[in-house]
């Protein structure tokens, strides 16, 4: 696998073994063992030189000594080293020096010298092995980080083929991060999107206890390596989390910049592979990421906007226990006015005589809750990068001497869109193009301005009335969509009025409140949808469902097909006048039935307060009928499976039907899921969506919008919600805050989402339509 150098420090290793490593002393060895996860410590006692064997392999033979001298009778032992991992022995271990093995394989021996005293050996696999060699602290030349050149080559696994429960290796350029933040744990947490020249994209949740051990990644666009990354199954998608081992390099993505590790870490591996694969990936993601369409100049900020900033921080200032004010600048002056924070005096840190000499080209920005702490301690002269920074319209109120609006600048808090601050290191390269530029300004030029706040600027306009929404609309300070964008989130907003007038298909994001949806009775927005043919139908109602239950419990069960290999069957008569047959069929696992929390049954006769019953007791409850060879679906007017209150359905225009005998497939491992029984019964399955129609306005002109979704943007699964009453009482709270009865529109929540357009041709002509998707609702509000 790999020698790793680990510094000493008074006695103390710098870098911890992986938790799983158990030590093993040498007279605990024993033939035939597994030591897969165990390793030994010792000194080496004497080396001898690389040789050769007969087909070329390097080999390397070291005795270790035990640390211990416990039992001197067994006190050292062989250390057979081949390959590539002799070569790297033989370059960086000499005699005195501790290390530890991992990995190695035991087996017998014979000694031929004085030195060799035990009987037993070491074997070291150049695939399979680990050699830790600790390095005191007063031999170690340069602080520098140490790349181990001579390394074994790492194998790394493209995006688009990681398999759930693997451990990989993979580069990536960064899509989408969040700053590391502390969970709701000891540990910090980042979360970071990576995608490579396969067009995949992986998402990964990295925690760590130690903070300086996450990816420093400053903007969209950098270039990650992750090495010991586990992979495994969210919801449906890919993921990939921290494991033991786990390491990262991070690098610049701009192209034609030096190739430096970002790292921590004073010992890794980087060679002339990884220096090609780097470049290669920047060359990619020139093409593919913006890694700049956040990044803006105080010159072009527009009002209601989410952007990142790059800046020199010349002034702070705690306002209140939960903000803190920032006055920083990158050498350009806003287009509008800026407002400026009250203070209390005294307050201010940073250089009077500068932050003077600054005051028109400064801005003031607020730093809310969670944020706080690392504002507080941010040096004075720090090159910041912060992101997601809002701004808004500073409303005009009678007090004010003047009637000019000016323009907030607002950290909220939270993580959402990778909100928060990062510092940047004077080597980075934006910082050194910013320093540049600061170098150049005249600020004599910005001094003989008149104070900002007297120019006459016009950016606000009337907000009285009740039935118009205004794209500068008042909100208090921390207000934030009610929405939340789930990818794309630096595509710039559009304004209605101009999606309006354009072709589709074309996919934008906008920005708007909700100024009427339908149906108004929410439970009549869930639907049942094809993925196959697309087709939308009602959710049947009980009474429907009633009467094809009735009709198919008048028909008589086969005997012939009960009680065959793979179901059991008991025959009930009714007490009623009818004297109605009922059959379940009990499903058995390897001929042997199982309890009823995990059996699946299947019932002939049965009617819908019956199946009710039954499915509060059984895993799953298919209803049947019998026919000429085998069991068969009922009817796909009535669902396939009952699984508790969920009822699912297939489709009649799509499905093929096959007999119950094909189950058979999946009795050996239980796969009692609804998918997999309607694959063997040749049905498509028909999915729960909500359908609604949103009416949007963003006071340049209103748009219909349509939503159908499975459960991602309310959050609530559509499967679920009308067996729920309090699912249906989240919703209407949800609609209800979305589109609040008896107030003005003014004071509803924006809304930010993604919509695409597309063509739809019915019988007299063409025509173009809306739909909402990669939204959600905040966190908040559920």
């Amino acid at each position: 696998m790999a020698v790793h150098l680990v510094k000493e420090v008074n006695g103390v290793p710098e870098v911890q073994l992986p938790s799983y490593l158990e030590e093993v002393d040498f007279r605990s060895l024993q033939l035939g063992c597994d030591y897969t996860n165990k390793f030994i410590q010792g000194t080496v006692s004497f080396i001898y030189p690389l040789t050769q064997l007969g087909d070329g392999t390097a080999f390397l033979k070291i005795i270790l000594q035990e640390k211990e001298k416990f039992h001197p009778e067994i006190n050292t032992i062989n250390i057979l080293f081949f390959g590539n991992l002799a070569e790297q022995c033989a370059k960086i271990v000499h005699q005195g020096d501790t290390i530890i093995v991992t990995g190695f394989v035991l087996e017998e021996t014979s000694y031929s010298s004085e030195r060799e005293k035990n009987c037993l050996q070491l074997k070291m696999s150049p695939n399979e092995s680990t050699v830790y060699v600790y390095v005191k602290c007063d031999t170690v030349i340069s602080e520098e980080p140490i790349c181990l050149s001579v390394t074994p080559k790492y194998t790394y696994t493209p995006l688009n083929q990681l398999k759930h429960g693997s451990v990989v290796n993979v580069y990536g350029a960064v899509k989408f991060f969040k700053p590391p933040y502390r969970s709701r744990g000891t540990d910090y947490c980042s979360v970071v999107s990576i995608m490579d020249q396969s067009n995949a994209k992986l998402t990964c949740m990295l925690f760590s206890v130690n903070l300086d051990t996450l990816p420093v990644i400053y903007k969209i666009g950098d270039i990650v390596r992750f090495h010991r990354l586990k992979i495994q199954q969210y919801k449906n998608e890919i993921q990939g989390v921290t494991t033991v081992g786990f390491s990262s390099l991070t690098f610049e993505g701009t192209l034609g910049t030096p190739v430096i590790p970002r790292t921590s870490s004073k010992i890794y591996t980087f060679t002339s592979d990884d220096q090609k694969t780097v470049e290669a990936l920047r060359v990619w993601a020139a093409h593919h990421i913006s890694s700049s369409g956040a990044l803006i100049k105080l010159s072009d900020v527009k009002a209601m906007q989410f952007f990142d900033l790059t800046c020199e921080l010349v002034g702070k200032a705690e306002v209140d226990g939960s903000s803190v004010l920032l006055k920083v600048w990158d050498g350009t002056k806003p287009p509008f006015p800026s407002w400026k924070v009250l203070f209390e005096d005294g307050s201010l840190e940073g250089d009077a005589d500068r932050i003077n000499q600054l005051q028109n080209l400064t801005v003031d920005i607020l730093v809310y809750d969670n944020h706080v702490a690392l504002a507080k301690s941010l040096q004075i002269g720090s090159f910041l990068r912060i992101y997601s920074l809002h701004t808004k319209i500073q409303p005009i109120t009678p007090k004010k001497q003047s009637n000019i609006a000016h323009l907030e600048f607002h950290l909220h808090g939270g993580t959402c869109y990778g909100r928060g601050i990062k510092v940047l290191p004077e080597n980075n390269c934006d910082v050194e193009e910013l320093k540049r530029f600061l170098d150049s300004v005249d600020l004599a030029e910005y001094q003989q301005l008149e104070n900002i706040c007297d120019l006459d600027y016009n950016i606000s306009s009337s907000f009285s009335s009740q039935d118009f929404v205004s794209p500068c609309d008042l909100e208090r300070c921390q207000q934030l969509s009610a929405t939340v964008l789930t990818d794309h989130q630096y595509l710039e907003t559009t304004p209605l009025s101009a999606i309006l007038k354009r072709d589709a298909p074309q996919q934008y994001r906008i920005r708007a409140k909700l100024r009427n949806y339908e149906p108004q009775k929410l439970y009549q927005s869930v639907k049942l949808h094809c993925p196959k043919c697309h087709s939308l139908q009602e959710v049947p109602h009980e009474s429907d469902l009633e009467l094809v239950l009735q009709e198919a419990a008048t028909e008589q069960p086969d005997p012939k097909l009960q009680n065959t290999s793979l179901y059991n069957s008991e025959v009930w008569t009714t007490q009623n006048q009818q004297e109605r047959k009922i059959v379940i069929h009990f499903i058995k696992n390897d001929g042997i039935l199982q309890v009823p929390e995990v059996t699946l049954i299947m019932i002939e006769g049965g009617l819908l307060s019956e199946i009710y019953q039954l499915s509060k007791k059984f895993k799953g409850v298919i209803p049947v009928k019998s026919s000429q060879e085998d069991l068969i679906v009922l009817d796909l007017a009535v669902p396939f499976l009952i699984q508790g209150k969920t009822w699912h359905y297939g489709c009649k225009q799509c499905s093929k039907l096959k007999t119950m005998q094909n189950l058979n497939s999946l009795v050996k491992e239980a796969s009692w899921t609804p998918v997999c029984i309607a694959e063997a019964l040749g049905i498509v399955p028909l999915q729960y969506v909500f359908v609604m129609t949103f009416t949007l306005d963003d006071g340049t002109g209103t748009l219909k919008v349509y939503l159908m979704d499975c459960e991602k943007f309310f959050q609530i699964p559509a499967s679920e919600i009308l067996n729920s009453d309090d699912l249906q009482k989240n919703m209407e709270m949800i609609m209800y805050m979305l589109c609040p009865p008896g107030k003005k529109i003014g004071e509803y929540p924006w809304l930010e989402c993604f919509i695409k357009s597309y063509n739809v041709r019915n019988e007299v002509e063409q025509e173009i339509c809306y739909r909402i998707f990669d939204t959600v609702i905040a966190e908040d509000l559920i």
